[in-house]
């Protein structure tokens, strides 16, 4: 069974290969429309989480579904990371987030926000200015994400569904990337 999931793993590290290799030319961004990513690797992706503000419900979803775990593990993840203020958008339907009943629920929207590899603002930019538009990545739900400039603006959006700016500061860990969000990413309701 192990071998299964490691082989699903590769194949979604595999199938973001493209964006990585765009990333890695040209990785400096324009300090004026991008927050820098702040070095704190010497910290995993659960200890940086840990240390941010305003993503307590973020952490609270990623133990509720047991997800926890694996940001403090080996392999490298980029947590698009939306704040307290992006769930407390969803109004109702955040408070039914956490019944047991909407644990399945809880972790397919988890999973669309972790992303194989190690993964800045800056490296994104970057694969978008390279392709001369818009990238795309297959999260860890399988869900694809699509990121874009709009204006000055980095956005990320699930499908068809809510589209979230990056907002405040990334963080570097030692073992992937946490990306502040200002909206969930949900898909549409008519998807």
């Amino acid at each position: 069974m192990k071998s299964i999931a490691a082989n699903a793993l590769t194949a979604v590290a595999l199938a973001a290969l493209p964006l990585v290799a765009a990333c890695s030319e040209g990785a400096e961004a324009d300090a004026e429309t991008l927050s820098q990513t702040r070095d704190e690797s010497t910290q995993s992706l659960g200890g940086a989480l840990g240390a941010m503000n305003d993503v307590s419900t973020l952490r609270n979803a990623l133990t509720e579904t047991e997800l926890a775990g694996i940001l403090d593990g080996p392999a490298s993840y980029t947590v698009l990371a939306p704040n307290d203020a992006a769930f407390e958008k969803l109004g109702e339907a955040s408070a039914d987030l956490s019944e047991e009943e909407q644990k399945p629920i809880l972790l397919a929207i988890v999973r669309d926000h972790l992303l194989p590899g190690h993964l800045t603002p800056e490296t994104i930019r970057s694969a978008i200015e390279a392709q001369g538009g818009s990238v795309s990545m297959t999260t860890l739900g399988e869900g694809d994400v699509t990121f874009a400039m709009e204006g000055d603006n980095l956005t990320v959006s699930l499908g068809d569904g809510a589209q979230a700016r990056i907002i405040g500061e990334p963080v570097a860990s030692n073992n992937g990337v946490i990306i502040p969000l200002d909206t969930v990413l949900v898909p549409s309701e008519n998807g």
